[in-house]
């Protein structure tokens, strides 16, 4: 059995550049051309993925340490991290059901050491040199940019879809 993890790519930008608006297109996308796409979205805030008064909210914040919800439609495991350690990609990774997922498309995530495509518009304000790192595999923009990387157009996400088919092959 192969005990590898699937290929990581970061979709990586500041905020309000839309990298969950390209996501929501790309997902899609990635699916027509049979790429089964797993997701780690980075937040910053205290996030929940609980309703307040549902049992299992409810026994989570009565101390659980873990706690798996499900259905016969899906699940969810939600792990309390009260040491509030920095985030580890790759164990994040390693929690997906490899036998599932082709690709993990991270979202946020811009300083990991990931393969990454760089979200750029210059309206944003801020310079794109500061996102470039040896792991960008292409920088995808709303104008004609000059980058060592591959340069694609943000506002075509099927060519970006395409990209990324290429790049999986290669990645394999």
């Amino acid at each position: 059995m192969n005990n590898a993890l699937p290929p990581l790519l970061a979709i990586a930008a500041y905020s309000g550049t839309g990298k969950t608006t390209l996501l929501k297109q790309l997902i899609p996308l990635l699916k027509q051309r049979c790429i089964r796409v797993g997701l780690i979205k980075h937040t910053h805030h205290d996030m929940d993925v609980d309703t307040p008064g549902k049992d299992s909210y409810e026994l989570r914040k009565a101390g659980a340490d873990q706690t798996l919800v499900a259905s016969d439609r899906r699940w969810a495991l939600m792990t309390e991290t009260p040491e509030q350690q920095s985030l580890d990609l790759q164990y994040l990774a390693s929690r997906f059901d490899r036998s599932k997922v082709d690709v993990i498309l991270v979202e946020g995530f811009k300083h990991e050491p990931v393969s990454k495509i760089i979200l750029y518009r210059e309206d944003i304000g801020r310079p794109l040199e500061d996102m470039l790192d040896e792991f960008v595999i292409a920088v995808a923009s709303d104008q004609s940019i000059t980058v060592k990387s591959r340069s694609l157009d943000l506002n075509q996400p099927e060519s970006i879809a395409d990209f990324i088919v290429k790049w999986l092959k290669g990645a394999a």
